[in-house]
């Protein structure tokens, strides 16, 4: 699917063969993913393809009816979690750009799935906080400004239903995270999140080799 795979930890030739022994991207994913590509290097931003898949199995997997997803971009990872959603299930995917979502929208409605998600612009801190409490989330996903992680977890995390499930993005940030010579704030706002979760006696959670890493948080 790509020659330099978003897994730091996986040659070419190796996530090649990861992707078609899964659940390959159809026609409209792979058309989305092409489009994104021609953005040049901004074009990593774009959750990887058995990424995709995974997030489809576990929106399903919860019977997610109500979601959430903080950073768009391109749409790829809400056109994926709006496949699982229950009959009815609606995503609200949080982003501030009009220019990068636009392609989300197009591509969204050729993938049928454009009436199942409310594409919300603006400070995705505010669209959260907006949210109303006593109508539970079934399951959330975080891949947007790393320094805002943390906020973005404890809004989303009061209004998780118990059973509900959080998935993170960029947890491992290239390695970058066990490499104590990298001090960027980014790096260290990865870092304080994994701890902050690995702390919070709210979940049970497991950190994935996925990607660029994606954390699995599960409300008890």
């Amino acid at each position: 699917m790509a020659d330099h795979p978003k897994s730091f930890f996986l040659s070419p030739e190796v996530h090649t063969y990861l992707v078609e022994h899964g659940t390959p991207p159809d026609d409209e994913q792979r058309g989305l993913i092409e489009e994104t590509a021609t953005l040049g290097d901004i074009s990593i931003m774009q959750v990887a393809p058995e990424q995709g898949a995974l997030m489809t199995m576990l929106t399903r997997l919860v019977g997610a009816r109500r979601a959430v997803e903080v950073g768009t971009f391109t749409g790829y990872s809400a056109l994926c979690i709006a496949r699982g959603l229950a009959d009815g299930g609606t995503l609200v995917a949080c982003d501030v750009s009009e220019e990068w979502t636009e392609v989300a929208r197009r591509h969204w409605e050729r993938a049928g799935v454009g009436d199942r998600i409310d594409l919300r612009i603006g400070p995705a801190i505010d669209t959260l906080r907006a949210l109303p409490v006593d109508e539970p989330i079934d399951l959330a996903f975080i891949d947007a400004d790393k320094p805002s992680y943390v906020g973005y977890y404890e809004e989303l995390m009061t209004r998780l239903r118990p059973g509900g499930l959080i998935l993170v993005d960029n947890v491992l940030w290239g390695g970058a995270v066990v490499d104590h010579s990298v001090t960027d704030e980014n790096t260290k706002a990865i870092r304080g999140f994994n701890d902050h979760v690995a702390a919070d006696d709210r979940v049970d959670v497991v950190m994935l080799p996925v990607s660029d890493g994606l954390t699995l948080a599960r409300k008890r």
